[in-house]
């Protein structure tokens, strides 16, 4: 890219991995995922029953959703407002970065287990915007209806993706290494989810993003 996309993602490419825990990797990965899922998942639905056990209301709890009401609250202060509070970004950029480090681990192209606050091997960074310079106040009402060619393509590339990481973890078990040129097209995928994420429901640029792993 000629120009400097404003998310960036770069992950350290390991020298070698332990075998035994990356065999164990998804095992290994409950609490920190269980934690990812409380940030980021929905609240459900709270069931109520009568006395002989049947159902007789559905509501949802309003609990957990927290990255629905990350885009929608960014949303409301830059079109109502014309503000993105520095300390909101940053919360923004800091879960990114959590989630980043997760999914790393996940697929393996870390032995370090996900820390809640340090970057470790993840570099992570969105850059943030002056809104009344950097971004359009009325874009965040369909800037995620305008990122759906990106959506079409990154099923694709998550897809291959997983075949991808399988024989990752394959050739860890047996050489203790993760094959370069799989661990390049991983990382460019999370680059490219990263940026569509940025564009579309961080509302943290105005820049459509790149069709590239780069």
């Amino acid at each position: 890219m000629n120009v400097q996309y404003p998310a960036q993602l770069e992950v350290d490419y390991p020298d070698q991995l332990n075998r035994v825990t990356t065999l164990f990797r998804w095992l290994l990965a409950l609490p920190v995922v269980a934690l990812l899922s409380i940030l980021t998942g929905d609240g459900g639905e709270v069931i109520t029953v009568n006395e002989t056990g049947e159902v007789v209301n559905r509501a949802s709890d309003g609990a957990g959703g927290i990255l629905t009401a990350l885009f929608l609250a960014t949303a409301a202060m830059i079109v109502i407002r014309q503000r993105y509070p520095r300390w909101w970004f940053d919360f923004a950029q800091e879960l990114t970065r959590f989630t980043a480090r997760v999914g790393v681990y996940l697929f393996g192209l870390s032995d370090r287990y996900p820390s809640t606050e340090e970057k470790q091997s993840v570099h992570l960074d969105l850059t943030y915007p002056d809104v009344p310079k950097d971004l359009n106040r009325w874009l965040p009402l369909v800037k995620w209806l305008l990122a759906i060619p990106h959506y079409v393509v990154l099923v694709v590339l998550l897809a291959v993706g997983l075949v991808a990481a399988v024989v990752g973890w394959l050739a860890v078990l047996i050489t203790g290494r993760y094959p370069k040129p799989i661990f390049d097209y991983l990382v460019g995928v999370g680059r490219w989810s990263l940026r569509v994420n940025a564009y579309a429901f961080l509302l943290v640029t105005d820049q459509y993003p790149p069709f590239s792993l780069r």
